[in-house]
């Protein structure tokens, strides 16, 4: 018999959500059970979080998690679906998606969007389709790291570790709220997020809280005096050795500058700094992202995978 519950075992959680990510992408750390709890207790600034466990005949089986946009995109569902290993094909992930599809038609939401790799048969099944591809590349990180890139002429860089200066808040909001209108959505059913400055300040606590530590450099247009170009390193405390490039963005007025090159170098050098065991950073950015994806290989990123974000309309 399987049965859906809410979840009430943290641990039954943590032990699928691990099995199935060493089954799909081995060479991604994951979390300590205490960090990855954190996770589980504190949802990203602006969504609220249902939790769920498949349970076959009395064993944890499955565990969905449902992310619910409060401030924007809020005809979206965001879906994490895991199945352990040892209890795939048995109809666990179709009665989990079931009931994903089920809340979202109670809330009113039409959109369901998951990330996975090596789930097309499964998604095409259910009647999602691939909504953006993206490429995870790695950077192996052995000996000394590339000279830095000049800055070009007008720009000054900031740098800044987890928590930015009030008076780059603005900005950084700014540039955050671009990230939808500037990198590649394919057929993802997404709005542009509406950054202040409280929300960053939100997203630096939630960060922290789960325990994570943020390496930031920015390029500053000197004759404005504002933030135009940002780029961000997270790594989990947990674990020294990885960490992954997360947002670059520069402003569309301030591009063909070499800025986003420039800053991406700078901020690799930064976190390998305070870091010293850093040996791999990955990244994933959308397959028709060509810009992006010349400027990691152009500092040593290599593919290794392809996730796609499938979306379910309801």
């Amino acid at each position: 018999m399987l049965r859906i519950v809410p979840l009430t075992d943290e641990r039954a959680a943590y032990e699928i959500d691990r099995a199935a990510a060493e089954a799909d992408a081995p060479d991604i750390p994951f979390s300590s059970f205490e960090t990855y709890c954190t996770r589980l207790r504190h949802p990203w600034p602006g969504n609220q979080a249902e939790q769920y466990l498949a349970v076959h005949d009395g064993t944890p089986a499955g565990h969905l998690e449902l992310y619910l946009p409060q401030l924007d995109n809020l005809a979206n569902v965001i879906v994490e679906l895991f199945v352990h290993p040892d209890h795939r094909r048995r109809g666990t992930g179709r009665a989990l998606l079931s009931h994903a599809v089920r809340r979202a038609t109670e809330l009113g939401r039409r959109h369901l969007i998951s990330e996975a790799v090596n789930a097309d048969a499964f998604a095409r099944a259910a009647g999602a389709i691939p909504a953006l591809v993206e490429i995870r590349s790695r950077l192996d990180i052995k000996g000394p790291l590339p000279d830095d890139s000049p800055t070009a002429a007008g720009y000054r860089l900031v740098r800044w570790t987890d928590q930015a200066p009030e008076e780059l808040l603005d900005d950084i909001g700014y540039l955050d709220s671009r990230l939808n209108e500037d990198a590649p959505t394919g057929e993802l059913a997404v709005e542009s997020e509406k950054v202040d400055a409280a929300r960053v300040r939100a997203a630096e606590e939630t960060l922290r809280i789960r325990r994570r530590t943020t390496f930031h450099t920015g390029a500053v247009h000197e004759e404005s005096g504002r933030l135009v170009a940002w780029t961000m390193i997270a790594s989990e405390n947990d674990t020294d050795w990885h960490a992954w490039q997360n947002i670059t963005i520069v402003d569309p007025d301030h591009r063909g500058h070499g800025l986003g090159l420039t800053i991406k170098n700078h901020n690799l050098r930064y976190a390998r700094t305070a870091r010293p065991g850093l040996r791999a950073i990955d990244t994933s950015n959308a397959e028709e992202n060509e810009h992006m994806l010349r400027i990691n290989q152009a500092m040593g990123f290599r593919p290794v995978d392809r996730w796609t974000q499938w979306q379910l309309t309801v």
